[in-house]
């Protein structure tokens, strides 16, 4: 495995970084994962933004931000366009990858302490290894950061923006001219209208994540719902730590890199939160895809090309979002794309800009997966909804239609 000599320098790097990073308060050491994920871009190249690329990255989201305000009653949600490095993505992220990852990584955490420091020892025994059984929990917390910092320094060699994975991974929207660069590569099409698209679908993802509050917690609460009721086989860890050689860095190292190692076992709960997750990602796939359609309409010539892209792009997942559904496993991916657009264009001719932008008022408003099975039903069947009696019933809770 460590033939190469750069190989085994970057795992002796990620192997120091394990040791020398200090522990947190929460499961995942995130000091260790963001230094791994910043080693992996660095290592593979990362120059810094140009002051040109910069210029050339905040025209396009103001432009693209002017163009949204006839495809959508929602305002602005960019106020300091950005252009970021695969590093400064990788600073600028940090705290939402917490929130994602730190429900399950908890949970995983626990479970692999118990897995490590033998859980099924007698009472007395296991009072006498106390200390041994927190320095094991440390390094359950060690392995789980090293993958997340292997996974998120992965993504950053892939992702154009700060809205790649449907959620805004920063309340600045931001470009990054290399991954712009990347998504480029065997398109024929001019640079400036691929870098206008792709800040349209940045701006828009940031006009509704900024002003539809409910959305980011309903979509960070189906990820925590998802954790709740999570089990991991840890088989697979007990027979990778049996007879590991503590002495040995390069046997660690490859132990803990294991992709299939912490890979969640999912149970029923799990598959309905995950349901609920994939509709409502669709949901803000569709209509971020149906207002970029209708503000490039007549003015950027490979609208239609870029679009179909993007769903092919979002549809499969590229190898590092796959790597990263693997490691918390879920996928951050819409299902069913073609079917949510289809939905919100429908909405858009029966009701107009304003009737289609005001399903956003309230999640009980919002489609279901049923609805996207007829899209015409859900429009010819929705009654008109007071907005004030759903607000002024918070006893009822938020119903969870998504």
């Amino acid at each position: 495995m460590f033939g190469n000599p750069e190989q085994m320098a970057q795992a002796m790097r990620q192997f120091a970084d394990m040791l020398s990073a200090p522990q947190g308060s929460g499961p995942v050491n995130w000091d260790m994962a963001k230094n791994i994920a910043r080693h992996s871009v660095v290592a593979q190249g990362d120059p810094s933004v140009m002051e040109g690329e910069r210029r050339q990255i905040v025209d396009a989201l103001s432009l693209a931000d002017l163009w949204l305000n006839e495809a959508t009653t929602l305002p602005s949600g960019v106020s300091n366009p950005q252009a970021w490095s695969r590093s400064e993505w990788i600073e600028n992220t940090i705290p939402v990858w917490r929130k994602l990852c730190e429900p399950i990584a908890e949970r995983m955490v626990e479970t692999m302490g118990g897995a490590l420091g033998g859980s099924g020892l007698p009472p007395e025994a296991q009072q006498m290894a106390g200390p041994l059984m927190g320095m094991l929990k440390q390094m359950g917390g060690m392995m789980v950061g090293q993958q997340i910092g292997q996974a998120i320094g992965s993504l950053a060699r892939e992702v154009v923006g700060t809205t790649d994975i449907g959620v805004p991974l920063s309340d600045k929207a931001a470009l990054l001219p290399g991954g712009i660069a990347s998504f480029s590569e065997g398109l024929e099409i001019p640079s400036d209208e691929i870098r206008l698209y792709l800040a349209l679908r940045e701006a828009a993802h940031h006009r509704l994540f900024q002003h539809v509050p409910w959305l980011r917690s309903h979509l960070l609460g189906a990820v925590e719902e998802y954790a709740r009721g999570i089990t991991v086989d840890t088989s697979a860890l007990e027979e990778q730590i049996r007879g590991l050689d503590l002495n040995n860095p390069a046997a660690i190292q490859e132990a803990l890199s294991g992709g299939g190692l912490l890979k969640p076992e999912e149970t029923k709960r799990q598959k309905a939160a995950l349901a609920r997750l994939e509709t409502m990602l669709a949901l803000v796939e569709g209509w971020v895809a149906t207002v970029v359609d209708r503000a490039a309409a007549g003015k950027l010539p490979s609208a239609g090309a870029l679009a179909e892209t993007v769903r092919r792009r979002r549809a499969t997942g590229g190898p590092a979002e796959l790597t990263f559904g693997t490691l918390v496993g879920l996928e951050l991916r819409p299902r069913r794309l073609r079917e949510a657009a289809a939905l919100w264009r429908a909405l858009e001719e029966a009701r107009g800009v304003d009737g289609r932008d005001a399903l956003w008022s309230h999640p009980d408003l919002m489609p279901t997966a049923d609805d996207l099975d007829d899209p015409q039903a859900f429009v010819r069947g929705e009654t008109a909804w007071d907005i004030s009696q759903l607000e002024a019933k918070p006893d009822e809770g938020e119903g969870d239609k998504s």
